[in-house]
């Protein structure tokens, strides 16, 4: 691997910043210093410095993030802030993406990665990964509506697979509900339109699960924090290394 390519993809800033950074002979390789951004290193086997510090090479990194409203499940956007605006500046690099996409408003659940095989695994619709949302539903929820999921809805350009719809509580005073839905699709605004086709509205959606991960009740939204070894484990029969 390229040094240049290295150090950028670990986060020490774009390739002209890195390259800027190794002329300044603030960069060695096995304790040498090294001016040219060129030069071909194996970060498995050779010791990498910036400024007397090592560089940790990882070649794949994975985040789980509560994502908060507010923010969109992109890379960059010139008009919102993107889940990667959740991550530190030292946790940065160029070659991360969210898994999947949550809406702008809905919170919970997302895993940052720069693994694209993992990413295929999880959200590719023949793979029919479970993912469990819960939501506030401006509306009664009952029994017809729970059979119409499990039978999967005509949604217009699409019929969405059989989906587990359970009835967590119902208050009558507000005309609301609180639901748990397990869908195995993704499409743009299905657990609200599936609701939308029922009558009812989505006021707040909150994604708990994807396949095996699931949300770390201790994150506050917008925190984030590595996948445990454990959970890591969960995740190597869909790709993870």
């Amino acid at each position: 691997m390229r040094l240049d390519k290295l150090l950028s993809h670990e986060g020490y800033g774009s390739r002209k910043e890195v390259k800027a950074l190794i002329s300044s002979g603030s960069v060695t390789i096995d304790g040498r210093v090294v001016k040219q951004s060129n030069v071909h290193v194996d970060p498995t086997q050779q010791e990498v410095s910036v400024a007397g510090q090592e560089v940790r090479y990882e070649p794949f990194v994975y985040w789980m993030l509560n994502k908060p409203q507010g923010v969109i499940s992109a890379t960059e956007d010139s008009h919102h802030s993107t889940v990667l605006d959740c991550l530190d500046p030292e946790d940065l690099r160029p070659d991360l993406f969210p898994v999947g996409r949550l809406d702008i408003d809905t919170t919970g659940l997302l895993l940052i990665t720069n693994h694209g095989p993992l990413n295929h695994a999880l959200t590719s619709p023949k793979k029919a990964i479970a993912k469990v949302y819960q939501a506030t539903i401006q509306g009664i929820v009952n029994q017809e509506m729970v059979e119409v999921f499990a039978e999967g809805i005509d949604l217009g350009d699409f019929t969405t697979q059989p989906a587990k719809l359970e009835i967590l509580k119902v208050d009558p005073n507000q005309e609301q509900s609180a639901i748990q839905v397990t869908i195995t699709e993704g499409k743009f605004h299905q657990v609200k339109r599936m609701f939308a086709a029922c009558g009812v509205e989505v006021i707040r959606l909150h994604r708990l699960s994807m396949g095996p991960l699931l949300l770390d009740s201790n994150l506050e939204a917008g925190s984030y924090r590595r996948l445990t070894a454990s959970e890591e484990d969960q995740l190597r029969p869909y790709g993870l290394e």
